[in-house]
């Protein structure tokens, strides 16, 4: 069987598909895995990816869970915004928008984000949704600010210079273009883990590189601007922080960081090799650490689903 249709490849198929939609207007695409009535997981994917993502998450968990994956506005299938609807503010508001479409009112569910998902959990810390929602949190391969000045992806000394060309590359204006074993090299080199599988590299590459550039565009420069010092110190719920030790874009000392100034953390894992896409690199490790927030701190609420959200028959 050629490796295109293998299952592994190819993205799960949710059992039902919502819009919400956001505090401007924008349309927030949805898509909702697993059982009805089972506890729930919310998934926030990170900067030029989508729901595909969080592939192995949603295949292991969508078993006995109720998982909820969204494309942030400007990816995958939730549409891109004008200049000024991109902000750390509007990412709390989708995610607002998102718990009261696919979650009944009051139930808890634990709250994964990597990278700017990660960033979206911080910015929603004080809104009443993240804190009616959220049980436990797990914040993957991120930072609250100073990501330019602490990145890695420039091999140089820290200092000015190094910035100056880190913001560069962020607000890069160039189209990515097709996948091709010379841009599968950089983005591993830039993202991932020297020993990362070829096939988990190319399933990055094949997201990140489908990212339109406007977004992209848009969220570089957000992302380069970004301090979410205050939002971390207000995420008042047990939150467990996972990074890579070879990570680039958010090195380690980003997740140290958050870890000693969350109101309640649960403890810091780093692993081993792993780059800046660690759901794709190590998927067991972060599902499992998911599956535990969830036992420890999820219980079900059966009721009736709420917010602004139309939904699409799959």
């Amino acid at each position: 069987m050629s490796r295109l249709l293998r299952r592994e490849d190819a993205p799960p198929v949710p059992a039902r598909e919502l819009t919400a939609v956001s505090a401007d207007g924008s349309r927030i695409h949805v898509e909702v895995h697993g059982p009805d009535g089972a506890p729930a997981v919310v998934l926030a994917h990170g900067w030029t990816c989508n729901t595909h993502f969080w592939a192995a998450q949603i295949r292991d968990l969508a078993v006995d869970h109720r998982v909820v994956a969204y494309d942030q506005r400007g990816h995958g299938r939730t549409p891109a915004v004008g200049p000024e609807g991109y902000s750390t503010d509007a990412l709390a508001d989708d995610l607002e928008a998102v718990l009261a479409a696919a979650l009944a009112p009051g139930e808890q569910a634990v709250l994964a984000g990597h990278s700017m998902g990660g960033m979206t959990l911080m910015a929603a810390s004080r809104r009443a949704g993240l804190r009616e929602h959220a049980a436990a949190v797990l914040l993957c391969s991120t930072g609250s600010s100073r990501l330019i000045a602490e990145s890695l992806v420039v091999p140089m000394r820290a200092g000015a210079v190094r910035t100056r060309m880190t913001r560069a590359i962020l607000g890069a204006r160039a189209p990515l273009g097709p996948v091709t074993p010379v841009s599968k090299r950089i983005l591993k080199y830039a993202t991932m883990g020297a020993g990362s599988a070829p096939e988990r590299v190319e399933a990055c590459a094949k997201i990140v590189h489908a990212c339109p550039r406007a977004a992209r565009v848009a969220w570089g420069h957000v992302l380069a601007e970004l301090d979410l010092d205050a939002g971390i110190r207000e995420l008042r719920v047990p939150t467990a922080v996972i990074a890579g030790t070879e990570d680039r874009l958010t090195p380690p000392v980003h997740a140290r960081a958050l870890a000693a100034a969350l109101p309640d953390c649960l403890g810091l894992t780093e692993l081993a090799g792993m780059g800046h896409m660690t759901p794709v690199e190590a998927p067991e490790a972060v599902t499992a650490k998911i599956r535990d927030l969830v036992a420890g701190y999820v219980t079900p609420v059966t009721g009736t689903v709420g917010g602004s959200v139309e939904e699409e028959v799959v």
